[in-house]
């Protein structure tokens, strides 16, 4: 079986977070041999491989490492509207109300049992929006909001100067409004691409996206040992 050649990058904001010892594979040609040893100095590893590569998961199922979720990477070219949609900028005073939100949307991901504590998952989200209201990783979070309830959330980051990225996006039937702020964002900053990943599993998700004009871009695997 064919040998995989990595480095161990530690993940050093999730093992603060999480209080755990664990590091992410970056896999290249031009590195050292997996080997148990190298691994076994990590309470835990991640590999984030590209679906098609069945070689490098077939090596990594070898040395131990298991599947965890399938994730989808989508494109989509922010349109042109005529009406820029209506949603605000979340400030400090909707953080409580965010991270809540965010807690009790985005409960089942990656960061799952038997990996994670139960309730990890949600604790990341939530410090997620909230690092967005700062501009620390995503540069904003948007709000869409009605009788001055917040019904959903959108958090972007800027990638380059023609891409954006979302990172977050919840709220219960707000999901093209939500598509439309975000693209009104980029709309503004004179960006011509928004990129979104998800689930495998987030057929909701997968649906809205594609709805949106959105195309499939790759697909990927996370792993675990």
């Amino acid at each position: 079986m064919q040998a995989i050649h990595a480095t161990l990058e530690p993940l050093n904001w999730e093992n603060q977070f999480f209080g755990v010892n664990s590091s992410l594979v970056r896999i290249s040609a031009d590195a050292e041999p997996l080997t148990q040893s190298r691994l076994n100095s990590w309470s835990r590893v991640q590999a984030k491989i590209p679906a098609h590569r069945t070689d490098w998961l077939d090596s990594l199922q070898a040395l131990g490492f298991q599947f965890v979720e399938g994730e989808v990477d989508l494109c989509l070219p922010v349109k042109q509207q005529h009406a820029v949609a209506d949603f605000k900028v979340a400030e400090v005073e909707h953080i409580d109300v965010l991270r809540e939100q965010a807690a009790g949307v985005f409960q089942q991901s990656r960061f799952r049992a038997p990996w994670y504590q139960p309730h990890d998952s949600g604790h990341f989200y939530a410090q997620w929006v909230e690092n967005a209201v700062h501009g620390t990783f995503d540069n904003q979070c948007l709000l869409l909001k009605q009788a001055d309830v917040i019904q959903g959330f959108v958090t972007l980051r800027q990638l380059n100067t023609q891409e954006a990225r979302i990172g977050l996006l919840a709220g219960r039937g707000m999901g093209n409004a939500l598509m439309a702020a975000a693209q009104s964002w980029c709309q503004q900053r004179g960006l011509t691409t928004l990129r979104i990943a998800t689930q495998v599993s987030n057929r909701a998700a997968l649906r809205l996206y594609i709805q949106c004009g959105a195309t499939i871009d790759s697909t990927a695997f996370w792993l675990y040992r």
